[in-house]
């Protein structure tokens, strides 16, 4: 019901708010990542389940989780981040000075993790951003089930993946990417839901083949890992979600973990 709705959003922006911004979990560990989990209209609830989540992600692979609940941890040095994660948070809610203070970041060589609705915003609001991203949103259908594919199994956000699972979201459509350099990792299939379900009014009409809904690239000098999943607040309770996250934050934080990958690793700061 909407009021129950309205009422589980205030009460976790009461939680969020009653917060500083910048919490730490712990003040040691490989690296030191900034996720940025902003309360917003429709993605709010999934706070609660995912905050105990990425704490024990945190303890078990050994990292610094900093947790940012308004915008304010961007006016500071982020420069002492090895990643920043957008979870559910575009950044597009940056003020000029915090939106020129994370394109200093990026052009630095840091590392970026954008999930779900952290680029479900509307083409040019942010052209910059939607190139970093490296997709334009465009709409999506109603949440259904659907079967999700590994394209490439070398990344460290697919590895422990199974080659085809069943995933129940919200399946992104985008406009064509910016460059020729994003790697698909994985895709859904279209066959298995109805792309055009949708509310009165809207239209989706799907994507054909490939459909991608992860991927990765480097740009201006970062490394951006996006996914598209992660709407159901129920996500982060499973394994396969948790891990697909861990790998992407892990690669964008250090540069390491692609199979026959080359390039050279990342050499920030704790």
């Amino acid at each position: 019901m909407k009021w129950m709705r309205e009422m589980l959003f205030a009460v976790v922006l009461l939680l969020a708010w009653s917060l500083p911004a910048g919490v730490a979990l712990a003040a040691d560990g490989q690296f030191k990542v900034l996720v940025a989990a902003i309360p917003n209209k429709y993605h709010h609830d999934y706070i609660p389940v995912a905050k105990p989540q990425f704490e024990a992600l945190a303890r078990q692979h050994y990292f610094e989780l900093v947790w940012a609940w308004n915008t304010e941890a961007f006016d500071g040095d982020l420069s002492q981040y090895a990643a920043i994660v957008l979870l559910n948070t575009p950044a597009t809610d940056l003020n000029p000075a915090q939106r020129a203070n994370f394109q200093k970041y990026v052009r630095g060589g840091g590392g970026v993790v954008a999930v779900h609705k952290a680029f479900a915003i509307a083409r040019g609001q942010w052209d910059w951003y939607d190139r970093l991203i490296g997709r334009s949103f465009r709409t999506h259908p109603y949440l259904q089930t659907a079967m999700v594919d590994v394209v490439d199994r070398n990344f460290p956000a697919t590895a422990g993946l199974p080659q085809r699972w069943l995933w129940s979201d919200e399946w992104y459509e985008y406009d064509p990417p910016y460059s020729d350099d994003l790697v698909t990792l994985l895709t859904v299939d279209e066959s298995s839901y109805d792309p055009t379900l949708i509310w009165p009014g809207q239209v989706a009409k799907g994507m054909g083949k490939p459909h991608p809904v992860a991927w990765y690239h480097r740009f201006e000098g970062a490394r951006v890992f996006v996914t598209a999943l992660g709407h159901q607040a129920e996500a982060y309770n499973d394994p396969r979600y948790l891990e697909h996250l861990y790998g992407g934050i892990y690669w964008a934080a250090t540069g390491r973990g692609i199979a026959g990958d080359t390039a050279t690793p990342a050499s920030r700061p704790r």
